[in-house]
């Protein structure tokens, strides 16, 4: 479990900031296709040992959060339709500092949006309660059915629990967890590990700010119960919700959200509070496109970095071969649209000779070759998020009945990097 959890970590701490991009969302009918394709992937795939490797955990995720990363520049620069060139026609929103405020023009395209200053000093909070630290292995409640009640957002609720003979305090906790989370009353619970192996349960509401008039966003108490409450001290605030506080056009504003709209044109995302006074706007025609390319070519590079980084390890030659052969194959073409390749594989662009190309009666062709990099690299990135694994060097045990073979679609979340079997 150790390596597991170091999996997780990983992840979290690498890439947690990152999620939540409005293009990570998705309908059903993309979901569906996703399925489809772990099934196909899955179906001839044969059955393997990974190799006891430490790193092997963390180059699954690299490779799967990157091929994420490059399918949501390109879903960004598909954003205004299936061309490149649409980018030209829509209004997209501009932020001096995306780290701090992210801004998207969500008004009508045939509307003229003033631009705006921003500063930011503090964002939103939820609440957050924090049990007490209780041992992994103790038996500190007696056999029983116990009850507390949260009271959140004018609705009361009574959450009941049993503790069987011999439960320890752990597995109590993550009763009361379960609990929690399965009943969906806008709270976060999970089990928080101590430096000395103890837990407590943290509570976190998935709401921020506080309503006039209110001090809390939720209560948790008990009559019944009080010493198994006490015990557990989930009725314990350590952090209290607060609105967001900031200054538009240099007057003062405060929001229960981190994420609002600005004249009915711009949606703004609180990410930070801010060093200096940002400024939001729209960008020119080609400024957009050429923002949408440059990160395009960005996520391209982070790629390939990973195939570079884990070099002599795993088979990861082939992730590497396969990411620069795109650029390989295009290399012409693209250096007549800007792009070029340095020595290690990344692309570079040339903003100013794609500025100059798009705004030329040769456009045109610049621009097939941006969507060809686009559909290229939007292939690619779908075959390493789909399974990652298929880099790993590992050994093959059995190959499956060519012809014959059962699916098994949910075979392949082990290849996803979190969870491995190294006992195999």
């Amino acid at each position: 479990m150790a390596r597991i959890d170091a999996a997780y970590n990983y992840f979290m701490t690498t890439y947690g900031s990152n999620i939540g991009s409005r293009y990570e969302s998705h309908k059903k009918s993309e979901l569906r296709d996703t399925y489809n394709k772990i099934v196909k992937a899955n179906k001839d795939a044969p059955l393997y040992k990974i190799k006891d490797m430490e790193d092997t955990g963390q180059f699954a995720i690299d490779i799967k959060e990157h091929a994420n990363s490059m399918s949501m520049s390109c879903s960004k620069l598909s954003s205004a339709g299936d061309s490149i060139e649409d980018l030209l026609k829509k209004k997209i929103a501009s932020s001096s500092d995306s780290e701090s405020v992210e801004a998207v023009f969500v008004g009508d395209d045939s509307v003229n949006a003033d631009d705006f200053t921003i500063d930011v000093h503090s964002l939103a909070q939820p609440q957050i309660n924090m049990g007490n630290f209780l041992p992994a292995e103790g038996h500190n409640f007696e056999e029983g059915q116990y009850a507390f009640d949260l009271d959140i957002r004018n609705h009361s609720y009574e959450f009941q629990y049993n503790v069987n003979a011999g439960e320890t305090n752990q597995t109590v906790q993550q009763k009361i967890i379960r609990l929690i989370n399965s009943s969906d009353v806008g709270l976060n619970a999970s089990l928080i590990t101590g430096s000395n192996g103890d837990n407590a349960i943290q509570i976190t509401s998935k709401a921020t700010g506080l309503p006039e008039g209110s001090t809390t966003l939720f209560n948790i108490t008990s009559d019944t119960s009080w010493n198994e409450l006490n015990t557990l001290g989930i009725d314990k605030t350590i952090q209290d919700p607060v609105n967001s506080s900031f200054t538009l056009n240099g007057n003062e504003h405060s929001s229960m959200s981190n994420t609002f709209t600005v004249n009915k044109a711009y949606e703004v995302a609180l990410k930070a509070p801010t060093p200096e006074t940002v400024k939001v706007g729209l960008m020119k025609d080609t400024e957009a496109l050429t923002d949408g390319v440059s990160q395009l070519l960005t996520s391209y590079n982070g790629m390939i970095n990973i195939g570079l980084k884990y070099n002599g390890v795993h088979q990861n030659r082939t992730l590497l071969n396969e990411i620069s052969s795109i650029a390989k194959g295009m290399q012409s073409s693209l250096e007549y649209a800007g792009i070029h390749i340095d020595e290690m594989g990344h692309l570079i662009l040339n903003e100013s000779q794609l500025s100059k190309i798009i705004n030329s009666d040769d456009r045109y062709e610049a621009f097939t070759v941006l969507n060809e990099l686009k559909a290229a690299i939007s292939r690619a990135a779908s075959k390493a998020s789909i399974n990652p694994m298929a880099y790993v060097d590992k050994a093959i045990v059995e190959y499956k009945n060519p012809g014959k073979s059962l699916t098994a679609p949910y075979a392949t979340s082990a290849y996803s990097g979190m969870l491995m079997n190294y006992g195999l």
